[in-house]
């Protein structure tokens, strides 16, 4: 059918219709042979066909567990979807959403604040994922992770454990350590105490934030602030 709009009353009506083959006057050109087009051709054709951004986006939310927005992302330039399958792949599947996150975030600023493309970029896909596996098994913290990214970034280790290593920024996980560095931060914020027992929020956050900096960012987030608020409310 053929539909004409109205821009006075911002409808489409329609002008006319055609209901079969013949009304378009089709007819045979004497001079095109049929064509016939053998099926395992075809299936050989499909099969040697790279995978299309809506496929991919949709196996990666699948397979990976991202949302439609991330898959959307990271499928929007094939450099930037083989970046993120590599750094999956040296990573495992485990940790595909914090890959995601990393690249669609602290990454992909860099490359806009550099003005670079995905290709020139002075890190790889399997340092990010060693970095984002340091993350996952708690040796370090996500504050001091970004310390490590810029380390890898300016090129100054070949590799997440490296630098960790070589700079001492393995996180503090041990219990007594940590009581022993809140003990201190409690004792020196007598205010901040009295403040929190009070009903005042944010003075927790000061101290929680006393504590990082005594650990000068390595002691473990979750761990201060469960030993914090168990003394405090003692």
């Amino acid at each position: 059918a053929t539909v004409l709009f109205d821009p006075d009353t911002g409808e489409t009506r329609m002008m006319r219709s055609k209901e079969d083959a013949h009304d378009y006057r089709y007819f045979p050109d004497p001079d095109l042979l049929p064509l016939s087009i053998d099926g395992d051709w075809i299936e050989h054709v499909k099969a040697s066909m790279p995978e299309l951004p809506a496929a991919m986006a949709q196996r990666m939310q699948e397979a990976h567990g991202l949302s439609a927005y991330d898959a959307a992302t990271l499928t929007s330039s094939k450099d930037l979807a083989r970046f993120y399958m590599n750094c999956v792949d040296a990573a495992g599947v485990a940790l595909a959403k914090p890959c995601a996150n990393w690249i669609m975030g602290e990454f992909s600023a860099r490359l806009n604040k550099a003005e670079i493309d995905v290709g020139d970029a002075p890190l790889t896909p399997a340092q990010l994922a060693g970095l984002v596996a340091r993350i996952g098994d708690n040796t370090i913290s996500n504050n001091i992770a970004k310390k490590v990214f810029d380390a890898l970034w300016n090129g100054e280790g070949e590799s997440a454990d490296a630098i960790i290593e070589a700079q001492g920024l393995k996180q503090v996980t041990d219990a007594g350590a940590i009581e022993a560095l809140v003990d201190e931060v409690l004792a020196a914020n007598q205010k901040s105490v009295d403040e929190f027992r009070a009903g005042k929020e944010k003075a927790f956050n000061a101290l929680v934030g006393q504590v990082m900096k005594a650990s000068r960012g390595k002691a473990n987030p979750a761990q201060v602030n469960e030993l914090l608020r168990r003394k405090l409310t003692a």
